[in-house]
């Protein structure tokens, strides 16, 4: 039976949060840990829907993995790989999948993907990361279900890649790939979010000589082995920046925990810009009630401008702004069509065209009966519903699962009422 979470709205938040190990961050340390033949141990992961069927994933080629979901730590041994296969129903479900493509074609020579899958906005083309393995020298055979990639009998060969536009799933895919290429692979237009110097900190341990993380150009000398480690992930910026404006919006005075501020970019200051009033600590940000929040139009930009998997939650904190404003989204296509269901709750919103809203505010919302299309629309429904009058019962809450670990539990914690059930 499908789960569904059911919202009594209304209620004041009061306590302390602590934020989890970035999903972003786990995954692609999950991916990196295929690069080498010995163990890797992680701790402050996630235990998210995402990480856990990548796991599975990995298990399926022959990985083995221990979990300690209490201690929060998991340790991958990939030293039994027994296939370069990734195929079936999960690796299609799952856009994720991608990441553990070029670790197996760098280790092993080829690999063989389906193509994944994942949430409305991740039913994405792999072009992007197929073009760039053929740049190292690798053939690629292609079906409608299927791709298989090949490095051919002299391996993957470094090379200067450009990236079309700047991405950074494609940015940490190449990079990983690169660690065992020949020669000097130069990436340019990568991606500059604070997972990327993170993994690249851990590879360079385990051996790897890679340089320039962090910034739009990164150079990587391939080298001929990386060796395991460990891995501490760091906290969910995302997570961080979802429950400050869910925070601010219901008018709450919480403590977000073991945060890392700096790493929400441009986001804060446009937060200050409309009147949202918190305290920025090392580790911590605490929201203040009695915000008069004003209207602030924004664009999401790559790192470290807006970030795109903020902008539901914002738009979500501009219907409760006075005036109006418009948000502009940038990255992705379809990530504005869940206002449908906001505009159903009472919130008055216009879409001009599939990226870009008007936003008028502020407007009384009340309980309905919502579908979650993706993991960021999925949890703005969810804190729509805390502030929201009567009852609001979201589906699918799958995709909810896939960024955000034993959420309704966290919440309840902190004063919300929400309850998981069966449906």
């Amino acid at each position: 039976m499908p789960e569904i979470f059911e919202i009594e709205g209304g209620q004041k938040l009061s306590g302390e949060i602590e934020v989890n190990g970035a999903k972003n961050s786990a995954l692609k340390i999950l991916a990196a840990s295929l690069l080498s033949d010995e163990k890797c141990k992680i701790t402050n992961f996630p235990f998210i829907e995402d990480t856990k069927r990548i796991m599975e994933i990995m298990e399926e080629l022959g990985v083995r993995v221990e979990k300690n979901e209490e201690l929060k730590e998991v340790e991958i041994d990939p030293s039994g790989i027994k296939g370069t296969s990734l195929t079936g129903e999960l690796v299609r479900k799952l856009r994720a999948s991608i990441l553990l493509a070029g670790p197996l074609l760098a280790r092993f020579g080829e690999v063989e993907i389906d193509h994944p899958g994942g949430c409305v906005i991740g039913k994405r083309p792999i072009d992007f990361f197929v073009d760039g393995f053929k740049k190292l020298g690798a053939s690629c055979e292609e079906n409608d279900q299927s791709v298989k990639i090949v490095s051919g009998n002299n391996g993957l060969v470094g090379e200067e890649i450009i990236f079309p536009k700047i991405s950074v799933t494609g940015t940490e895919s190449l990079m990983m790939t690169a660690v065992l290429a020949k020669g000097k692979t130069i990436l340019k237009n990568c991606a500059m979010e604070p997972e990327i110097p993170v993994l690249v900190e851990y590879l360079n341990k385990c051996g790897a000589k890679i340089s320039g993380a962090g910034t739009s150009t990164i150079i990587i000398d391939g080298v001929g082995k990386i060796s395991g480690g460990e891995f501490e992930v760091i906290p969910d910026r995302i997570e961080t920046g979802t429950f400050l404006m869910m925070g601010l919006v219901t008018d709450s005075e919480i403590t977000i925990k073991k945060c890392i501020p700096e790493h929400l970019g441009s986001v804060l200051e446009i937060l200050k810009g409309a009147g949202a009033k918190f305290e920025i600590g090392t580790d911590y940000i605490r929201t203040i009630s009695g915000s008069k929040l004003e209207a602030t139009s924004i664009a999401t930009h790559e790192y470290p401008g807006f970030a795109t998997d903020l902008q539901p939650p914002y738009t979500l904190l501009m219907t409760q702004a006075k005036g109006m404003c418009m948000v502009h989204e940038t990255i992705f296509d379809g990530r504005l069509f869940f206002v449908d269901q906001l505009s159903t709750m009472g919130a008055n919103i216009v879409i001009c065209d599939p990226h870009r809203v008007i936003v008028i505010g502020p407007a009384k919302l009340f309980g309905k009966k919502l579908s979650s299309p993706d993991l960021r629309a999925g949890i703005t429904m969810l804190i729509a519903g805390m502030i929201a009058e009567g009852k609001t019962i979201i589906e699918n809450i799958y995709q909810i699962d896939r960024g955000y670990e034993k959420i309704e539990e966290r919440l309840a914690k902190i004063g919300a009422k929400i309850k998981r059930v069966r449906n």
